[in-house]
């Protein structure tokens, strides 16, 4: 899903870690690329809130969240690996 607002951020975190249907989880991509785990996501909610807001480049701005199908060496840039739907 792409993420263009802090309330399009806010309605992922709401709906949860895991899409549905289907139950695979989410994780978020910033602008530079670098992957956040939802975890981490939620845990730094303000930082990247503001950072789409003021659409900052800064490395915490949120540009969309999507599945991680396969990668089972994908890692959040806070260090905790992220679940793959099926590896």
């Amino acid at each position: 899903m792409k993420i263009q607002s802090p309330s399009d951020f806010g309605k992922v975190l709401k709906n949860g870690a895991f899409a549905w249907p289907g139950g695979y989880p989410l994780f978020f991509i910033c602008d530079d690329g670098a992957p956040l785990s939802f975890k981490y996501a939620q845990a730094n909610a303000k930082l990247i809130c503001q950072a789409i807001r003021d659409k900052d480049r800064g490395g915490w701005r949120v540009v969309a969240s999507d599945i991680n199908w396969e990668d089972a060496d994908l890692y959040c840039e806070g260090g905790a690996k992220i679940e793959s739907a099926y590896n």
